[in-house]
């Protein structure tokens, strides 16, 4: 006899599947109540800092796009046109000054840069001023004109904090950077002798390093290029008069 309790429960169990549109997880994950619970002891953090801010604001602060000319800063971009303006020719006649500069916006948009490889760049003109003298000794200028003058092209930042160079996207990597000063160091030949060298390393300029061989003789290194004895560079510097430092091998040994 066939067991007629055990084919009811499996019919009702079927019919009430069959009254349910979704499983008991969609529900559950549908629910507006549905509550997170965390089991730690260290509460995680909710909100982050944008990491791209510290790119993107660097980038804003060199070139002070929406800053008005006269209000700029002398940070970034500004600093470098003040720092090479005014220039005047030799004969002290002819003087160009910086008055300010303008940005205009890319041309091609970042996705035609992209299709076309192109560089998604911005356009940089300086408004100059260029006056004349008619006499060198004289501080009273005859002549101006001013006039806006095409710079070049800087390469334009995207929203994401990244550079489109030639159709590809590239972003800036930051390295460190070996601090100024002067570092010695020791290491041991394979025959066991020991080898001593001194690098000087400036915040701007070339870098000068000394190292001794196992001839027990110094050498002297500028940028890391061809090497030279160290008596040869001692006997190059030269004074404010221009007369060498040391000019005899009794002074340099001394």
């Amino acid at each position: 006899m066939p067991d007629l309790r055990t084919k009811d429960s499996k019919t009702e169990g079927a019919k009430r599947s069959e009254k349910l549109p979704q499983s008991s997880a969609d529900a559950l994950l549908a629910s507006p109540l549905r509550e997170r619970i965390s089991f730690a002891r260290v509460p995680s953090a909710q909100l982050y800092d944008d990491l791209l801010d510290v790119q993107i604001r660097s980038y804003l602060d060199f070139l002070q796009e929406d800053v008005p000319p006269q209000e700029r800063k002398p940070i970034g971009l500004q600093k470098a046109f003040l720092a090479n303006f005014p220039v005047e020719d030799n004969q002290g006649i002819l003087q160009v000054e910086f008055l300010g500069y303008s940005i205009e916006n890319p041309r091609y948009t970042e996705e035609e840069c992209r299709e076309r490889e192109l560089t998604y760049a911005k356009t940089l003109k300086a408004k100059l001023r260029l006056s004349s003298k008619a006499d060198p000794t004289s501080d009273d200028y005859i002549e101006a004109i001013e006039q806006e003058v095409y710079m070049g092209t800087i390469p334009a930042m995207t929203s994401r904090g990244t550079f489109i160079i030639n159709g590809a996207e590239r972003v800036v990597v930051s390295q460190i950077h070996r601090s100024p000063g002067v570092f010695f160091d020791e290491t041991i030949h394979a025959n066991g002798m020991k080898l001593y060298s001194a690098r000087i390393i400036p915040f701007k300029g070339s870098w000068v390093e000394f190292t001794t061989d196992i001839n027990n003789l110094l050498y002297a290194y500028i940028d890391r290029k061809k090497k030279f004895l160290a008596t040869t560079f001692l006997r190059a510097l030269r004074k404010d008069d221009g007369t060498p430092f040391c000019s005899t091998d009794e002074e340099i040994l001394a």
